[in-house]
């Protein structure tokens, strides 16, 4: 009905519009998306037969963006490093690679945290970007340009990575859908910065989108040949799921508690799986996911099977040159001098503190190695997770560093390996999204997926901004 040069200019139409408002999109591809778009519907007007494209092509002129922390050909890729600011990929990452070649168009790439280490999207390249439900509130990070972009209707899918909630809290925060996908089936080649030791276990590439139901056909383009190791084909009986259910983590003193809001959103979804599937969903209580924040910590700065060192913030934060002196970099920042942002610093700066005390940090692992059991036996081939997304809504600009560790509520299951989706569950009080987390166990990705989609359809999933 519409051609593909039309959906493409509706989209940098779009962009055009709200980007100065969002600060999403920190660098464009306009032109060659319209060029590319042009191909589309020449090789369309050709005509080769709709079954023959929908095979080779079956993202054929779709407008996406990309987190800048992804190589995309001829955009920048700083990840919100200033040493970085004049590096423009010559190549794409693997994910970005397969998307194109599977017929997607990228729009441009979006705004991230420095060095995807933090949960708002802020950076001394790019500036910050801001909420579309409320300019006031943070997008999340790291993929929180990807977050707000979606929720701004600009882009029908997006490329996030995930290793603390990257992809998950800026899904929740924006109101969009989000899936980490269990660990090493989709690669993360090409980004910056990369995993690399242990961290190669926990990093996650995987699809935002709007709508649950694209998430799935985004995903087998991403994970390409691993996707066979996933059950995307399997039909998922929501009536045999056996559901779990955790209103928090059991009250750590290193977090926030969670939201009347969000408790209440969960409780509807629980009482709406109870009456519309019959099923009983089974209240749960996981003692170690109290120590969430420090299990994540721990396992993040270990050594892995070969005895490698985690790569170290503060080389990260010199790129090549000398190590960050966080403390130094504290000091300049108190007089406006460092070219780094206060939440990288800090990082580097308990980064240090983690490494003082190995005895407890062993014992530490060793607890994340018999939570993830615990979980695997919990949830086994049929259940899944209902777990919330964060303790707080969207939060102020800024007030993350008061409350620096509750991403602990994503990160856990990064270092368990376990597949998430984030669903929207509408709006608050406040207008702000809602949502809820769909854990299951590994590779049992098509059992959230499913879920997602069957919660999209009862709680109305995402909502465009400015309609309350």
């Amino acid at each position: 009905q519409v051609t593909c040069i039309e959906v493409v200019e509706a989209y940098v139409e779009r962009i055009k519009e709200v980007n100065p408002l969002i600060n999403a999109v920190v660098k464009d591809r306009f032109e060659e998306a319209l060029q590319e778009a042009q191909q589309v519907d020449k090789l369309l007007s050709e005509g080769p037969g709709d079954d023959y494209l929908e095979e080779k092509f079956p993202l054929l002129g779709v407008p996406i963006t990309v987190k800048e922390a992804f190589s995309l050909y001829g955009m920048p890729n700083t990840s919100g490093l200033v040493n970085r600011r004049n590096v423009i990929a010559t190549s794409d990452a693997t994910v970005v690679s397969r998307l194109k070649q599977a017929g997607a168009i990228p729009l441009g790439v979006t705004n991230c945290s420095e060095l995807c280490m933090w949960y708002e999207s802020s950076n001394k390249v790019y500036g910050r970007t801001n909420n579309p439900y409320d300019l006031q509130r943070i997008v999340g990070g790291s993929s929180g340009g990807e977050g707000s972009v979606l929720a701004a209707a600009c882009s029908v899918v997006g490329v996030g990575s995930d290793i603390g909630g990257s992809i998950r809290m800026p899904a929740f925060f924006n109101g969009v859908f989000g899936h980490k996908p269990t660990t090493g089936v989709v690669p993360n080649d090409g980004q910056f910065p990369n995993a690399h030791g242990v961290r190669t276990s926990y990093l996650c590439t995987g699809p935002m989108c709007r709508y649950a139901e694209d998430l799935e056909p985004v995903l087998r383009v991403m994970a390409g040949p691993g996707v066979s190791k996933l059950k995307l084909n399997e039909k998922v009986s929501l009536e045999k799921i056996k559901f779990h259910c955790m209103d928090h983590d059991g009250g750590s003193i290193f977090v926030s508690p969670v939201d009347k809001e969000i408790l209440q959103a969960q409780k509807k979804v629980v009482e709406h799986l109870e009456s519309d599937l019959g099923v009983q969903v089974q209240r749960v209580a996981i003692h170690k996911m109290k120590y969430s924040f420090q299990i994540w910590s721990a396992m993040m700065s270990s050594k892995d099977s070969e005895g490698q060192e985690a790569q170290r913030f503060t080389d990260l934060l010199g790129d090549h040159g000398k190590p960050v002196w966080p403390l130094w970099e504290l000091m300049k920042w108190l007089v406006g001098m460092s070219s780094h942002t206060l939440p990288a610093i800090a990082v580097g700066l308990t980064e240090k503190l983690v490494n003082l005390n190995l005895s407890g940090k062993a014992k530490l692992v060793s607890m994340g190695k018999s939570l993830q059991e615990e979980m695997e036996a919990l949830l086994g081939p049929d259940g899944v997770l209902l777990y919330p997304s964060h303790p707080t809504i969207a939060p102020k600009h800024n007030s993350p560093i008061c409350m620096p560790f509750n991403f602990a509520y994503t990160a856990i299951f990064n270092v368990l390996g376990l597949p998430v989706t984030q669903c929207p569950l509408g709006l608050g009080s406040e207008g702000l999204p809602l949502g809820i987390q769909l854990v299951a166990a590994a590779y049992n990705d098509h059992l959230t997926l499913a879920v997602a989609r069957y919660l999209e359809k009862a709680f109305g999933g995402w909502v465009l901004p400015g309609k309350v």
